[in-house]
């Protein structure tokens, strides 16, 4: 065996190559380092998890959540650029595990920044109480009873120094965990350079003890604080989740200060298991209240970055807090976006004070900086309202946020009213915190209703971007389902587009109301071609707006430069409630809540409820019902695609027609009747009058004695018209009788008094004169004979005798 020169280059170059591969120095930005842990998700039990742990060469460091463990791998390196594709594939095809992925290191930076401490002795904490009141009115809320007794918070970060003489009393170690080295004690590794400071400043800004003669105090100085010391090693998916999901019916509230690179140019938030741990947290913390999780919104103002880019504090499931300096002003590292929901104080300009807390080695600094810093005085504050009210869920604690907030002396220009009359801005959401008015509405507020999620697709094919895009399109909000959404909370645009430079692009969302969001600010650092892949932009400015209406989506190109690209996916996501139960307020005395009823989209109309003994007429509460109405139920509400029948309320209605005032809303409980009717007082009803009648009886109807004589003339009244209305038929038919008989024309011949000749059909009168009575027949003839004469007149009187019949019948 002999070295030959290219063999021996090989040796040589060899090594250089697979140390190189291995990642001697910082991976290249975008390139994913793997780690040899691995996710798995394995239904059966520890035992069954250790079992396939040892199977495939795994050690069980323990299980996340749930059917969720975190295997590593004794023979896979610790950092690689590409995954162990065989240790992975040999994993998922075992029949017992439904999921595994080998975890990646993510980017993860502290939000501090650091400054030369210009003045190490400064102890005033002037964000907390100030005569100018230019602060977070803590001391009000003290002197109110609350100091955050009985509540728990955590503080994810890079550990806690549990023996810190002003955090001692107060550390929780049910509260703290050390999940980087898998260990209950979250005390923080020394360096020379203090590193890993980050977590024991912020632990003492929530909780450092009073009236201990060190440092300072923190906001809620009687709560249970602890750490998680997470950030002092590769940070996974898996690391994250663990971390969220700590002791979830212990703790209430997490503060974080971290997040991706705020290098104006990354997008990027939790991943699965983090995703989970977030849902888990919101519907199972607390017995089902909901973990609060508390974000610092970023440092990345100086690059221009927007925290909408950030996945964490972009997300529904926590509160994202903002940055002032001491001045009011907008700070140089804070960033500016939508999703921000109010604001605490930090470090500023030279000339302003910074934050005072503990710090590592028992010491105190007056020098804590960055959003890092306003974040915990957050959690602090919240801690207050807690202890005010245990009862407040994650979205409660959100309203009550969005209500107690407010611009105070924050300086910016961006300044907007939303929909509801309330002011909003990017930079500060909706303003400073108030420790003291939180506690004060925390201590009466009911719990908001259950959360309501209506997803509606705006866009039905790909559309080209170009220099600008405008999207508009009308919703219903849902309307006619259970995810019908009449008040907002979050909104997110869901997008997928593709562009060839994604920092040129400006996004803006328009509400039905007006507010206009910017989901995206241009970002000159973000050179990436790759666009965005179904990221749910969110805005919190149009919270308590009514979404129905028309949304519209702007897509622009702010550089001016042709650039190109396609939007993909827009699918609008509305949250909030869908309760038809609001609060308007008449100033009655009487009226016991007033709630206001849609039946239909933007038709609403207010009914107040009356206490017990009164009755509702006209929105507004009587003892009695006047004249014309009754006691009846008055429907409240109303339901849409069910038969659920309405609530109703004791109201006064109006009488039925005809009844001009009643007893009750019986037809039959007529008191009195409008003119030209009568009232019956057997049935209790009005009868109509026609003309006949109106003119017949009105003469015993107008100006007669009492009341009570009109009345038995009102009873008699029918008898008598039927009375003449019989002799009125019988005189007509006589008269037309005898009239019909005089134009007949028949003759009655009567005997001649002159013929001497006995009786005869007709007599004379003197002379010849003969009278006939017209219409009797002649029955007999003289001596019985009949001439021609005769048998001629007798069929001239039958045929009349016959025509006098059918007359008579007609």
């Amino acid at each position: 065996f002999s070295l030959t020169p290219s063999l021996l280059l090989e040796l040589l170059l060899g090594p250089l190559l697979v140390l190189l591969v291995a990642g001697l120095g910082p991976p290249v930005l975008g390139q994913k380092v793997y780690t040899n842990t691995w996710a798995v998700h394995i239904p059966g039990g520890q035992e069954e998890a250790n079992r396939i742990a040892s199977k495939h060469g795994f050690i069980n460091h323990g299980h996340v959540f749930g059917d969720f463990y975190h295997f590593r791998h004794r023979a896979v390196v610790k950092r690689s650029l590409s995954d162990h594709r065989g240790t992975q594939v040999r994993l998922q095809r075992d029949p017992k595990v439904t999921w595994a992925e080998q975890q990646v290191a993510k980017r993860r930076k502290k939000r501090d920044v650091f400054v030369e401490p210009l003045d190490p002795k400064f102890r005033d904490q002037w964000y907390l109480y100030n005569n100018n009141h230019r602060d977070l009115n803590a001391k009000a809320a003290w002197q109110l009873g609350y100091t955050g007794k009985g509540v728990v918070v955590s503080i994810l970060d890079d550990g806690i120094e549990k023996n810190h003489p002003d955090l001692m009393q107060n550390y929780d170690p049910d509260a703290s965990y050390d999940v980087n080295d898998g260990d209950p004690d979250p005390q923080p590794r020394y360096t020379q350079l203090n590193d890993n400071r980050h977590g024991t400043r912020c632990a003492g800004e929530v909780a450092a003890v009073a009236n201990n003669g060190i440092c300072g105090v923190g906001v809620a100085y009687n709560a249970k604080i602890g750490g998680v010391r997470m950030l002092d090693g590769e940070v996974t998916d898996m690391v994250e989740a663990q971390s969220l999901s700590l002791n979830p019916q212990h703790i209430d509230i997490y503060s974080a200060s971290w997040g991706p690179e705020d290098d104006g140019k990354t997008v990027d938030g939790p991943a699965k298991l983090a995703k989970e741990a977030f849902l888990r947290g919101v519907t199972e913390g607390r017995g089902g209240l909901g973990s609060i999780f508390v974000w610092a919104s970023g440092n990345g103002g100086r690059e221009k970055d927007s925290c909408n880019c950030d996945g964490y504090t972009n997300s529904i499931y926590t509160l994202s807090i903002s940055s002032s300096t001491q001045n009011g002003n907008v700070p140089w590292y804070s960033e500016a976006c939508s999703s921000t929901l109010a604001t605490t104080y930090s470090s500023g300009n030279l000339n302003e004070k910074q934050i005072v807390t503990t710090d590592l080695k028992s010491k105190c600094t007056d020098s804590h900086t960055g959003t890092s810093a306003s974040a915990p005085l957050a959690a602090g504050i919240i801690a207050l309202a807690l202890e005010a009210n245990k009862n407040l869920t994650w979205r409660d604690m959100q309203h009550l946020v969005v209500r107690t907030s407010h611009p105070a002396h924050l300086l910016t220009n961006d300044w907007r009213t939303n929909g509801v009359g309330r002011k909003v801005s990017h930079s500060y959401g909706y303003g400073l915190l108030d420790a003291s008015a939180i506690v004060s509405l925390a201590k009466t507020w009911t719990s908001v209703g259950t959360q309501r999620k209506c997803v509606i697709t705006m866009v039905s094919e790909p559309r080209n971007i170009g220099s600008h895009l405008s999207i508009n399109k009308s919703v219903d909000a849902c309307i006619g389902s259970d995810s019908h959404v009449t008040s907002l909370e979050h909104v997110q645009a869901r997008l997928t587009l593709s562009y060839n430079r994604r920092g040129n692009l400006a996004i803006h969302l328009i509400s039905p109301s007006g507010t206009r969001s910017t989901l995206l600010h241009p970002r000159p650092h973000d050179y990436s071609s790759e666009g965005f892949n179904d990221w749910a932009f969110m805005t919190t400015h149009s919270w308590d707006e009514n979404p129905t209406g028309a949304w519209t989506l702007e897509i622009e190109n702010v550089a001016g430069a042709s650039d190109y690209g396609t939007l993909t996916q827009f699918v609008l996501v509305l949250y909030g409630t869908g309760s038809e139960t609001w609060f308007c307020f008449f100033g009655l005395s009487d009226s016991k809540v007033v709630i206001t009823v849609c039946a239909a989209a933007n038709c609403c109309f207010c009914v107040p409820e009356c206490n017990g003994g009164y009755y509702l007429f006209q929105q507004g509460c009587v003892k009695e019902c006047p004249p014309g109405f009754s006691v009846g139920s008055q429907p409240i509400n109303y339901t849409v695609g069910n038969s659920i029948p309405p609530a109703s309320v004791p109201a006064c209605l109006a009488c039925p027609a005809p009844c001009l005032t009643c007893s009750s809303l019986s037809p039959q409980a007529c008191l009195s009747c409008p003119p030209h009717s009568s009232l019956d007082s057997v049935s209790g009803t009005c009868l109509h009058l026609n003309q006949y009648m109106r003119e017949t009886t009105g003469s015993f109807m107008v100006g007669q004695g009492s009341p009570r004589a009109q009345l038995q003339l009102s009873s008699n009244l029918p008898i008598t018209i039927a009375v003449l209305s019989c002799v009125a038929i019988i005189a007509t038919f006589a008269g037309i009788f005898l009239l019909l008989q005089l134009r007949s024309g028949a003759l009655i011949k009567l005997p001649s008094l002159e013929a001497g000749s006995g009786l005869g059909g007709s007599f004379s009168l003197g002379g010849n004169r003969v009278v006939s009575y017209r219409g009797i027949p002649t029955v007999w003839g003289d001596d019985g004979v009949n001439t021609d004469s005769d048998n001629e007149e007798f069929d001239v009187q039958n045929e009349r005798t016959a025509f006098i019949k059918t007359q008579s019948a007609l």
